[in-house]
C-alpha cells in the first residue's frame, strides 16, 4: 500500500466521483479507477460503491477513511519538519473567509511568500462552516474563521475584531427600513456566519423568510446592492471603499450583532511544522498591526 493510494481514496471519497477526483488530483480517470481497485484488492474489501451519479463509501470505507486521513497527514507532517527552521519548505494550506481574504490578508500572504519561497502556499476561500470541516479532516492546515468555533478538535485565537455594517443601496434613508421593505438579502453560501447574522438581525425586526441571493465573491454581492437589489451585512473596513465613492450606503448596527471576530484555527493534534511556525509569526504581527488601526467611521 503506497501513500498515493491512500491520497487517491481521500480524493474519491470527498469528490464522490473518479471523473471529478481526476480534475482535482490532475491525472486521467483510469489511473484513479486502477489504484483504487488495487487499494481495495489490498484491503480484501469494496471501499466504494459504484453507481450512475458516481460513488458513495461502503460501510468499510467510512471505517477506514479516518484513517487514511491520520496517514496522509502524518506523512505530510514528517516531510514539513525536515525542512529547515530558517529555510521552511512544504506545502501549507490555509483557509479563509472570502471577506478576510479580501482585505486582511494580501499584505500577510505577500510577506510570508518573500520570506519562504520555498513553501508552496495554497489559499482556499468560503464560508466558515466549510473551513472548519476542511481543518478537522485535514484538508486544510489552518484558516480564518468567524470566531469563536469552541470545538474540543481545535485550536483558535483571535486575530482581527470587525465592525459589521448594514449594508444597502445609497438611496435607502435608514437601516430599519430596510430590513422591513421586503428587500433580497444578498450574501455568500450557506455556512456564512455573517449571512447568519443577517437574518437573525431580520427575524428580530419580523422579517423570518427573506428571499435569499447567492454570491460567490465579494464583488459580486456588493456590486448587486449597489444596483438597488437587496441588502447585506459585512465589516465596514470591506465596504468602506464603497461607500466612499458613494456607490453604497453603510448602516452601523448595535454592538451585539456588530462586533464580529475572526480566529485562526488549527487542529490541536497537529505538529508545528517551520513553515507553519513562521506562518504564525506573520499572523501576529498582522494582527497586531491591525490592532494599532484607526476606528474608520
Amino acid at each position: 500500500m503506497e501513500t498515493t493510494d491512500l491520497q487517491y481514496f481521500l480524493a474519491v471519497a470527498r469528490a464522490k466521483g473518479m471523473t471529478r477526483a481526476s480534475e482535482e488530483l490532475r491525472t486521467v480517470q483510469s489511473n484513479i479507477s486502477s489504484r483504487i481497485r488495487a487499494l481495495e484488492n489490498e484491503v480484501g474489501v469494496p471501499l466504494f460503491l459504484r453507481h450512475a451519479r458516481g460513488v458513495t463509501l461502503t460501510s468499510a470505507g467510512e471505517k477506514f477513511l479516518p484513517y487514511a486521513e491520520r496517514v496522509v497527514q502524518l506523512m505530510r507532517e514528517g516531510v514539513d519538519l525536515i525542512g529547515d527552521v530558517e529555510d521552511p519548505r512544504g506545502r501549507l494550506a490555509i483557509g479563509a473567509m472570502e471577506t478576510t481574504a479580501g482585505w486582511r490578508l494580501p499584505g500577510l500572504l505577500a510577506a510570508y511568500t518573500f520570506d519562504c519561497p520555498q513553501v508552496d502556499l495554497l489559499l482556499e476561500t468560503g464560508p466558515t462552516d466549510d473551513l472548519v470541516q476542511g481543518v478537522l479532516d485535514h484538508r486544510l492546515d489552518g484558516a480564518f474563521v468567524a470566531g469563536p468555533v469552541g470545538h474540543p478538535e481545535l485550536q483558535e485565537a483571535v486575530v482581527f475584531t470587525e465592525e459589521l455594517v448594514l449594508v444597502t443601496s445609497r438611496h435607502e434613508i435608514s437601516p430599519e427600513s430596510a430590513l422591513v421593505s421586503g428587500q433580497k438579502v444578498l450574501v455568500f453560501r450557506s455556512g456564512c456566519s455573517y449571512r447568519g447574522r443577517l437574518l437573525t438581525l431580520m427575524g428580530s425586526q419580523g422579517v423570518n423568510a427573506p428571499a435569499v441571493m447567492e454570491f460567490g465573491t465579494l464583488e459580486g454581492i456588493l456590486g448587486c446592492v449597489a444596483a438597488g437589489m437587496g441588502i447585506t451585512l459585512l465589516p465596514r473596513k470591506v465596504v468602506s471603499g464603497w461607500a466612499s465613492r458613494d456607490q453604497v450606503a453603510m448602516h452601523p448596527l448595535d454592538e451585539g450583532i456588530a462586533r464580529s471576530q475572526t480566529a485562526f484555527i488549527r487542529r490541536t493534534d497537529a505538529t508545528l511544522s517551520p513553515a507553519m511556525a513562521r506562518f504564525l509569526e506573520q499572523v501576529e504581527a498582522t494582527s497586531k498591526s491591525a490592532d494599532r488601526e484607526p476606528a474608520s467611521r
